[in-house]
């Protein structure tokens, strides 16, 4: 499928969203709509690992008894159907029955089926409970198909169910629909719901073009960016890491092979069960990733608390987008924390730095972090100061990258990035003012490849270019109190054109000339006429 028809299949599925959705929050209706998409995946992925097994014994044609042909096999062959199940759970680490398949659903909802809701029900709690070592535990939790949100009665929800099916069926069979296609669907699904969610859509959406900056400069060679990218990644780290698009932005950018695992933490049940959606709609397999549902704040996930270092996770890179300025109740115990203790903790009315330490705390000597922040991490004073000047004089902080305002869905105000490394080499921090590279489109600005390129370009060969970019020496950043204020070494304002007095006095002079010379041929004119004189 083209990029032009995995767009137009997105917005076929937005326009049945905005249509069907009515009074119902965006946030609910994204959750259904999405589980069903995943379930379409769930069911196309298990039906052509169930071809494969089967092989010559599966069924090629269906009759109208049937709306699967493994439903078929399965009325056919019930002695076999428990060993087929074994290896099916061992080999794609789920099963699900015939009549909890995608087709077996849609038809249920063509034909307007009471027991449609039920069958759902049923279905999503199977795959949850029968999966390959809990794979999938709880993953439609929050899926509550016996919400009034639906409809008053059962029959009002049942009815409400069997019209969002069919009409995703319906705009589904006008493509040709793999892996990868329902999964930029859904990516394109999250984009949408997330402009229209406002505020909240800040907890689990990073917009693609500041995922593609990130992802650039964290797959580039740590030590020498300008060599160009890594070809390896053993382990990357999104502890914010929301539906997951930045994760897998950094795989696009890999490949397929290019990481060993895929790491990341939500504290947002819903968004962390959309993350886990999302990997496998993108053909990342379950042993593939591993996504943590916990506060990342209290490093609630056990495998990052082993306090043997020959057992701690470290990651080659680490990428983060957390919430801005987020409010937080550090215990006198956290002070002690391995994370935080040799640089203090984070205000309790701006945790970023708190969220930065946690990230920088597990990566690999030679590996590199890339975090959004806002602006006010570069200046704040007090706590804020010490954590910022601390990881100057160490030589921690990279590159510090200044973004234009309202990129965000979330916020208006302008963010940065920061680029922190373990062992750098440069002993100077560059600063990216691409503040005023963007274009401007209806709710959002937006940056175009042009912008997006022009600040990879920047960071890898280090560039400096007036007005944009400029390497600033330790000295200089000391002379400034350790304030990083980007407007202090990159001023985007033009300046003024010098005058020259000289040249100015000497073209006063001038007029001054002419205007005499004017008046005088005036004045005998007036004398001719017998008129009165200019003075």
């Amino acid at each position: 499928m083209t990029d032009f028809e995995k767009q137009k299949l997105g917005k076929t599925l937005w326009a049945i969203a905005d249509q069907l959705r009515g009074a119902m929050n965006a946030d609910d209706f994204r959750d259904y709509m999405l589980a069903f998409l995943f379930l379409r995946y769930l069911s196309d992925n298990y039906e052509a690992a169930a071809k494969k097994e089967l092989g010559q014994d599966y069924p090629k044609q269906i009759d109208g008894s049937v709306t699967t042909p493994l439903q078929l096999w399965y009325e056919a062959n019930e002695g076999d159907v428990k060993e087929f199940e074994k290896q099916m759970r061992r080999k794609v680490h789920y099963v699900i029955e015939p009549q909890y398949l995608w087709g077996n659903i849609a038809e249920m909802a063509r034909t307007q089926d009471g027991e449609l809701l039920k069958t759902l029900q049923r279905g999503l709690g199977y795959i949850e409970t029968e999966s390959f070592a809990s794979t999938f535990r709880g993953l439609f939790s929050e899926i509550n198909l016996a919400s009034d949100k639906l409809g008053k009665t059962y029959a009002e929800r049942n009815a409400q169910l069997c019209k969002i099916i069919k009409e995703i069926a319906n705009g589904l069979s006008q493509f040709s629909t793999d892996s990868d296609t329902l999964g930029d669907a859904y990516e394109y699904l999250i984009s949408q719901f997330a402009a229209g969610s406002g505020k909240k859509a800040g907890e689990f959406y990073t917009p693609q073009p500041i995922s593609s900056i990130l992802s650039a400069i964290v797959t580039l060679d740590g030590q020498e960016p300008a060599t160009g990218q890594r070809s390896h990644l053993d382990s990357v780290l999104d502890f914010a890491c929301g539906s997951g698009s930045l994760l897998l932005n950094v795989r696009h950018r890999m490949g397929p092979h290019g990481i060993g695992k895929i790491y990341g933490q939500e504290k947002n049940i819903t968004t962390y069960n959309l993350a886990r959606m999302n990997m496998l709609l993108h053909g990342v397999k379950d042993s593939e990733f591993d996504i943590f549902h916990g506060d990342t704040l209290l490093n609630e996930w056990d495998a990052l608390r082993e306090t043997n270092p020959a057992k701690m996770p470290k990651f080659d890179a680490v990428v983060a987008n957390p919430p801005f300025s987020y409010r937080w109740e550090p215990s006198e115990s956290l002070s002690e924390d391995m994370r935080f203790k040799n640089y203090g903790l984070a205000p309790k009315s701006a945790a970023d730095f708190a969220f930065l330490l946690h990230g920088f705390y597990f990566l690999k000597q030679d590996g590199v972090m890339a975090i959004i922040l806002p602006h006010g991490v570069l200046f704040r004073g007090g706590a804020e100061a010490r954590i910022r000047t601390k990881l100057l004089k160490d030589g921690h902080i990279d590159t510090v990258i200044g973004l234009p305002a309202n990129l965000f869905f979330s916020t208006g105000i302008p963010v940065c990035i920061l680029v922190l490394k373990k062992c750098k080499k440069p002993d100077d921090v560059l600063f990216i003012n691409a503040a005023e590279e963007y274009d401007k489109a209806k709710r959002q600005n937006v940056l175009q490849s042009e912008h997006i390129n022009k600040i990879i370009d920047t960071y890898q060969y280090r560039k400096e270019e007036q007005r944009y970019s400029r390497r600033v020496s330790m000295e200089e950043i000391e002379k400034n109190d350790f304030n990083l204020n980007i407007s202090r070494y990159v001023s985007t304002a033009e300046a003024e054109e010098e005058i020259d007095l000289a040249v100015v006095h000497a073209n006063l002079l001038a007029a001054e000339q002419k205007i005499t010379e004017a008046k005088k041929r005036h004045n005998q004119y007036l004398a001719e006429l017998g008129l009165p004189l200019l003075p």
